[in-house]
Order: C-alpha cells, then structure tokens, then sequence
C-alpha cells in the first residue's frame, strides 16, 4: 500500500485510508508526516534523557508540539513543509544527543530513530514509507502506541494555543517527550501502555486547564452571548479555527478599514469573550461546521483565515481566497508567516477590500457563552432546577462534527430527548443542533455552548461543581450521561481526559475508532464501560433508565 493512516473516524472502510486519506491527504505526504513523527520520537528518547540531568531546550520543547500539531487531520497538507521539519528536527535530534550526554552515550541499541539520518528529500521518501503505523507489528501495542501518539497530538494543540499567549507548563512538555519516548520502547508490555494512555489523559485534564486559563485571562470570561448568523453589507474575512491569538490580531489590524470579520466553525465561541466585543467590525458567524466548507466559502465572497485545523481541499471557485497561517498549510494557497503575535494580516486586508459583501445563508442568532464561570455563576439556579425536577438529566454532546450521514444520529437525538433535560456541548459537533429550536427549562437554555473542543475543560469543571454540592462521592452518580462524537485527534485526548477523571459509561460515534484493536476496545469496554452508539430512540431510554 502507499500510506497507512486511520487516525480519523472517517479512515476509508473503517479500518484505514491506503491509497488517499479521506481528507484529501496525498499518499506522499502522509508518509512525510510519518517521518516526521518518527524524528520527534528519537528528538523526545533523547531530551526525554536530557530532563534528567535538569536541561530544557524552548526550542526543541515548541518543534515537538508545532510537528505533533500539524500532523492533526485536516491541519497541513504541504509536503515541502513537512520536508523542512524533517530536516531540521535531525539537527534538533543531535543537538537534544549532545544534550543528554553519558546518559545515552553507553546505550549500544539505541532505537532506530535515534540513529537514522539522511539529507535529501529522495533518502526521505524512501525511509517514509517504513515507519508508519504498522511498523508495529504487535496489534494490541501498535493500538495503545497509536491511541498515546494521538492524544498527544491533542495535548500538543492545547499546548500551543497556550503558548501563543505566553502560557506553559513545562510537566506537559516532559511528558510530551516521555510519551513519544514510550512509543519505541519494546520494553513495554500492554500493561505499562495502558497506564500510560490514561496519564495521558491527566495531561489532557492539566493542559486544558492551562489553556482555559490563558483564555480567560487574556481575554475575560466567555459570557452569554446572543451570535448574529446574518450578513452586514461590508466586505468581509472569515476567520476559521481555533487561535484566539490570531483573531486578536486580526480584529486589531481591521479595525478602521471598512472591511468586517466573521468567525467560521470553531472560532464562532470568540463571539463570546467580553475582550472581542469591544470591536463594532467583529459582526457574527458565518455558515457551520468545517465540512461544510466548500459550499458555504463560495458564497462569502471574501477572503478566508485558516489558523489551524479544519481545512479541506479549497475548491478552484474560491482557492485564491484562501490564506493560512501557524500550523495550517496547504500547497498553492497564501501562508502568512511569522510567530503568533508578530503576524502581518496586511495582504489579507487589502485583499478582502476588493471582494463584494458576503451573500447571507441564513438570519437570525444562536446563544453560547455557557464555560464554567458563567455556568457556576448560575449554579443555585441549575441546582433549584435538578432539586425540583425540573431539569431530569443533563447530555454531554461535547466533540467534532463530521461528514458522514451517520451523524444525523446526533440531530435526532437532541430533537427526541425528553423535555426536562439539557444538552452541554462543546466542539464543532454543536452543530448539529446548536440552531434548533430546543426552548429552555425555566430560563436556562436546553443547549449550553460551552465552546471550543478544548473547552470540555467547562464541561468537566461544572460536572465536579454539581458532585460537590450534591454532596456525591462519585462523579458517575450525577445525573448526566456522556455521548460524544469524536472526529480527529483532539477528540481522543478530550475522551482519554475524561476516562483519567474516573467518567465511565461513555458512549463514542458515530463509529468507534479503527486504530482500537480488539484487545485494547476489550480493555476500555470492561474497565470504563465505552460504548458505540445504537438507535436513537434505544439509547435515550438507555441513558434515561426507561
């Protein structure tokens, strides 16, 4: 075969993408990025020895989590970018050696990926396409290999964010080393694995809360926020993705020029920090989930800013329009250079100035700001509502939206739940019901918008909130079930955090991930009771006891 990838649920057949990912990846450039992860293992066997002797490298600690980041699905799709990466993490690997010293200097069998070195992009290609996913022969082991790599890309995302605003924690960084570290020691057995995919989750659980932290404090508390979803008559830059650095600075740099901004996908919760609203050109959201993309890009009419993931193959209508920047990239489209915080959105400006109005696809507004600050701010009103019966159950319906039409499941389901309960989401899958007309239970709406994917943080600090004054000993005894849609890799370390908090009976779809072997899917069903999803109608009387 010419790649291996099924690190995303829609991998072809459900079991692995062979030819072409799903996503529009070209068999070249998922084996690049294998390489690559094959080279930030030997850089984090080695820093991972050099933490033991007190040394840190900023440097190398940023290439690690800026690699594991692009290789997320639907990040980067440039193979020359991922061919400077390989070339300059060698250089990085041998510098991290020198680094460790004597700690590795006696060590006569030194993984592969310590040792191998190449110059030229044709000795890459070759090498490429031995180090993927199946170089592990073991299934059981590749699985638990593969579910730790995957979350640490995660971690790496949220590590990121965190950082652009000038917030790190240097155990997500030793961590992040040891993980990958722990990935080409065969010295580990299923057992050890395991463990270390659920400290992968306390990580998840810890980098969360960094980046919650960095947010709110950049930029205040999300707070209730009615979101326009029309058009105004100004041309216009839609901003998709996750970096609220980069919508600060794209909000700085347009304000005065006539030209207004409108969130996309995963950036729509920007809408709800009180730092943003002070600027009268930032105007609402525009379209839906990610997928949606190359129709809803079309009709905008202006130029669109991807900071991260959630990019698909821009279609020839609307390509010229397209701009990247940090971890995003595809080959033919405009990438703006330079560190967050140091990013020029000049050409963009000035492009968008030349583009007619967006053409408006829907009116109205959609309500979210619901994080944990502003949701704690109305505990005794939520608590009341429990107490009283008002309020029966509560879904989380956190995660990632996604193609497939399997996914209307998630539709049909928050359209057949019982009246008296309420749905708290976070991540792309809202919508799918985030413009229903649900109603609301004594005044609080039945869907709370907590945010980003990475703000399951909330959802997790509001489920401790209510054990507490419910006065439980069990986070499982709350009368809220878990029924997440998972599509890419920060879904995986959004599960795994959940799993280390002690969360049991989650149920995960549309499909249950490929890269579980059947040793490993025994594992999580018998010890944490995963779950894939049924009918909706079974599996609300399921979750309701009926």
């Amino acid at each position: 075969m010419s790649m291996f990838c099924f690190q995303c649920q829609e991998t072809a057949k459900g079991t692995g993408c062979t030819v072409q990912g799903v996503c529009g990846k070209k068999d070249d450039v998922a084996r690049m990025q294998d390489l690559l992860i094959f080279i930030l293992k030997g850089i984090s066997f080695y820093a991972q020895a050099a933490s033991e002797k007190g040394i840190s490298d900023a440097e190398v600690n940023k290439f690690v989590y800026d690699g594991l980041f692009k290789t997320i699905t639907n990040a980067n799709f440039d193979k020359a970018v991922f061919v400077a990466d390989v070339k300059k993490g060698l250089k990085l690997r041998d510098r991290m050696k020198e680094a460790a010293g004597a700690a590795v200097a006696e060590i006569s069998d030194l993984p592969d990926c310590c040792v191998w070195t190449a110059a030229t992009e044709a000795e890459f290609d070759i090498k490429s396409a031995m180090v993927g996913v199946l170089a592990t022969e073991n299934e059981d082991v590749r699985s638990l290999r593969e579910l730790i790599i995957y979350g640490l890309k995660g971690i790496a995302a949220y590590a990121e964010h965190a950082g652009n605003l000038g917030y790190e924690n240097p155990e997500v960084f030793e961590f992040m080393h040891r993980g990958l570290a722990a990935t080409v020691d065969d010295s580990l057995d299923a057992d050890k694995l395991t463990a270390l995919v659920l400290e992968c989750g306390k990580f998840g659980v810890e980098v969360m809360a960094l980046l919650d932290k960095a947010n709110t404090e950049s930029y205040g508390n999300p707070e209730i926020t009615s979101v326009n979803i029309g058009t105004k008559g100004k041309p216009g830059i839609l901003i998709s993705g996750h970096d609220l650095k980069d919508m600060q600075q794209l909000l700085e740099q347009t304000e005065g020029t006539g030209v207004d901004v409108y969130t996309h996908g995963e950036m729509l919760p920007a809408n709800y920090y009180p730092a943003f609203k002070k600027y009268d050109h930032f105007v609402g959201n525009y379209g839906n989930s990610w997928w949606k993309q190359s129709t809803e890009f079309v009709s905008f009419n202006g130029p669109i800013l991807f900071t991260t993931n959630c990019i698909t193959p821009p279609k020839d209508s609307y390509k010229d329009r397209v701009y990247t920047t940090g971890a995003a990239g595809f080959p033919g489209v405009k990438h703006i250079e330079g560190l967050s915080g140091e990013r020029d959105f000049s050409a963009i400006i000035e492009h968008a100035k030349k583009c007619d109005a967006p053409v408006e696809i829907e009116t109205g507004e959609i309500v979210g700001g619901f994080a944990h600050a502003q949701v704690l701010a109305l505990a005794d009103k939520v608590v009341d509502a429990v107490k009283s019966g008002a309020i029966r159950r509560f879904f989380v319906m956190a995660g990632c939206d996604g193609r497939m039409k399997g996914r209307d499941y998630y539709t049909d389901f928050a359209k057949q739940i019982p009246e008296d309960t309420v749905i708290l989401t976070a991540g792309c899958a809202k919508y799918r019901y985030n413009k229903l007309a649900l109603g609301d239970i004594g005044g609080i709406p039945r869907v709370l918008d907590a945010g980003q994917c990475n703000d399951s943080y909330s959802l997790v600090v509001i489920a401790l909130k209510l054990k507490e004054v419910f006065e439980l000993s069990d986070i499982n005894e709350l009368p809220i079930s878990y029924n997440i849609a998972w599509y890419e890799q920060k879904a995986v370390i959004v599960l795994l955090a959940l799993l280390s908090l002690g969360v049991k009976d989650i149920h995960l779809g549309p499909t249950l991930p490929a890269f579980l072997s059947p040793g490993v899917a025994k594992v999580l069903i018998e010890n944490f009771g995963i779950a894939g999803i049924g009918e909706v109608e079974d599996d609300i009387k399921l979750f309701m006891g009926a």
